[in-house]
């Protein structure tokens, strides 16, 4: 090997030590990294690590000394993410339900490396594994590649897709045939991946779960123009599909109690126009889409929270709770 290659490769292990095994807390005097540095086959004596860090510092690397007893020591500063930077992504891998077990672990150990060996300890040894409601589907890496590369070149995609019965088997829907779809893009939402594609059968958009799939394929035939059109406002319908999911459109006033201002901010957005009233309550106008999924989500208050209008909604509001309570005492006589 040539002696310029030689030096090439020093300078590229030296920098990986300083990356992997440094930082402010563990700086390593220049006799540790030359021992270091010889156990992997690669000779530096204190003379040339002193030029050698001169070099990385000029080009551009944050090589940053201090003194350790009496000897000089050397670390990295400069890191591309903070370790509360790096906290928040292993909290956000760990939170996601589609991530596996198998593959949360390897990507968290991937991303504590990004803080370097010191800290990516440290992050692993806090780490609390709060989400035990992680999926199987150890597939859906390649689910993702394959319909990121479809959305990306225009294309249709095809896959198979199931539910889980009682006992955690799959039973595939339509009898397992494929489905054949424009994709628009992948969302991520509480804790699930999913594809937001156009149905021109429908003239609407339809969403499927990624971790509910298999076999996907990228189809040859371009999307069509108003799918096309859709990728533009994708915005627009992930609000409509996510927010309160599928039904009609409508605009509403809600009436609620003061402490509900912030679940209300959560749902709809922070940027809901809000009143108070006279008797504290407080007064929002908010679009949804009226379904079941609604309904839930206003039950859960009681009496804390109603609708004001449009009348509309009041009648499908107490029809609702009409039904609800017709079934509840059907139940109870059975």
């Amino acid at each position: 090997m040539s002696t310029e290659n030689s030096h090439k490769i020093k300078l590229l292990k030296l920098m990986e030590l300083f990356r992997t095994e440094t930082d402010e807390e563990h700086p390593m005097t220049a006799s540790q990294i030359c021992e270091t540095l010889a156990k992997r086959g690669i000779p530096v004596d204190r003379r040339t690590l002193t030029r050698d860090i001169r070099t990385l510092n000029d080009f551009g690397y944050e090589i940053m000394d201090t003194m350790v007893s009496h000897e000089k020591a050397y670390y990295l500063e400069d890191r591309s993410f903070s370790i509360p930077e790096i906290k928040v992504l292993i909290d956000a891998v760990q939170a996601a339900s589609f991530i596996t077990e198998q593959k949360t672990a390897e990507l968290v150990e991937k991303i504590a490396a990004l803080g370097g060996g010191n800290r990516a300890e440290l992050l692993k040894r806090n780490m609390v594994r709060f989400n035990t409601r992680k999926h199987s589907n150890e597939s859906i890496y390649y689910n993702v590649d394959s319909l990121e590369a479809a959305i990306r070149d225009l294309k249709m995609a095809s896959f198979l897709y199931y539910d889980l019965n009682e006992h955690g088997e799959k039973v595939y829907r339509k009898g397992g045939h494929r489905y054949r779809v424009e994709p628009i893009a992948l969302v991520f939402h509480e804790d699930n991946y999913y594809l937001i594609c156009y149905s021109a059968r429908h003239t609407d958009t339809s969403t499927y779960r990624v971790d509910r799939m298999t076999g996907v394929e990228i189809d040859d035939s371009p999307i069509s123009e108003t799918a096309r059109t859709m990728k533009g406002q994708i915005s627009e319908y992930t609000e409509q599909v996510f927010k309160m999911y599928h039904g009609e459109k409508t605009e509403l006033t809600l009436s609620f109690a003061e402490h509900l201002i912030g679940v209300v901010y959560d749902k709809f957005g922070e940027g809901t126009r809000m009143t108070r009233n006279e008797d504290n309550t407080v007064t929002a106008a908010v679009t949804v889409q009226i379904s079941p999924t609604f309904w839930g989500w206003l039950f859960q208050f009681g009496g804390d929270m109603k609708i004001v209008s449009p009348e509309s909604a009041i009648r499908e509001y107490r029809e609702t709770v009409k039904l609800l309570a017709e079934s509840l005492d059907t139940d109870l006589r059975e």
